[in-house]
């Protein structure tokens, strides 16, 4: 009797709308109200503000919701923990991550989980947009740099770090510059960025830069970087191949910009399945190694 009318109550709280939870719960709309109103009555007090074009909670509602949302998560969490002991991970994950992290590092990867993982499906859209997951319905994305603040769920799963870098025959013409000062002098390739970031002392330090040659396009940078036309600042998922082979030499080093975290990030209030939270420390764990080799 006292769980009456709880997943009805949770699921029109989060869709704010009595339709909406209805259909995802695969009941009427009159059945839901029904039970939502029982649930008021026996706890006497409103939970929910309702007009014709919209649904709301109360302040009572809200902490009501709160308290209830934890007990379905871990009711969730108590059955998939019992069905995950006889079940190997299985069935689909949508993922999104950025286009040329995802090219040069995350697709090898996936590709070698799928291996490992044959009832596991992955359904990826490379892309700079930064999509909303709950929106459009995506269990995972791979972000990289500082997270905007949102109720998503991180793990930290490696790092990326940033390097300004030029060619040996750029450098034997122009000169090597050993100040951030004298970069004022070179011909500096920008991106979509009009400034290039380092670390100063311990300070972040964000310097305005002009060249005679701009990209939106990572790629197209590390190109004219290679055939000494500039000098340029790219991650190192970019440069590293050509930081080890000497096609180009980091410079400024003593400046180099902090490193930043690559996140995988989920939606909260859910419970991580075992197939997202095994495709999670895969990730973590290989990136881990790519990174100390």
């Amino acid at each position: 009797m006292k769980w009456e009318g709880i997943t009805e109550f949770v699921h029109v709280a989060e869709s704010e709308s009595f339709t909406r939870a209805s259909q995802k719960l695969g009941i009427s709309t009159a059945q839901v109200s029904r039970q939502i109103s029982a649930l008021e009555k026996r706890l006497n007090v409103k939970l929910l503000y309702r007009t014709t074009r919209k649904v709301s909670l109360t302040q009572e509602g809200n902490t009501f919701y709160q308290h209830c949302r934890g007990i379905l998560d871990g009711l969730e969490a108590a059955e998939q923990a019992v069905s995950q002991l006889q079940e190997l991970p299985r069935g689909k994950i949508k993922l999104t991550a950025p286009v040329t992290y995802a090219e040069r590092i995350l697709a090898p990867l996936l590709n070698d989980f799928l291996i490992q993982h044959p009832d596991i499906e992955i359904n990826a859209y490379f892309t700079n947009r930064q999509i909303d997951l709950v929106e459009e319905g995506y269990d995972i994305a791979v972000r990289l740099g500082k997270l905007e603040d949102s109720a998503l769920i991180a793990k930290r799963l490696s790092n990326r770090c940033n390097y300004v870098c030029a060619s040996p025959d750029y450098l034997e013409r122009q000169g090597t510059p050993h100040s951030l000062s004298e970069l004022k002098q070179h011909n500096c390739l920008l991106g979509t960025l009009n400034y290039w970031r380092f670390n100063q002392k311990g300070h972040d330090k964000n310097i305005r830069l002009k060249g005679r040659l701009r990209y939106n396009s990572g790629e197209a940078l590390l190109d004219a970087a290679l055939k000494g036309i500039g000098i340029v600042q790219l991650p190192d998922y970019y440069v590293q191949p050509h930081l080890d082979n000497g096609r180009l030499h980091a410079l400024l080093e003593p400046y180099q910009d902090k490193s930043e975290g690559v996140w995988g990030v989920y939606p909260p209030n859910r419970y991580l399945s075992p197939r997202i939270r095994i495709l999670i420390d895969y990730l973590a764990e290989h990136l881990a190694k790519r990174q100390n080799s």
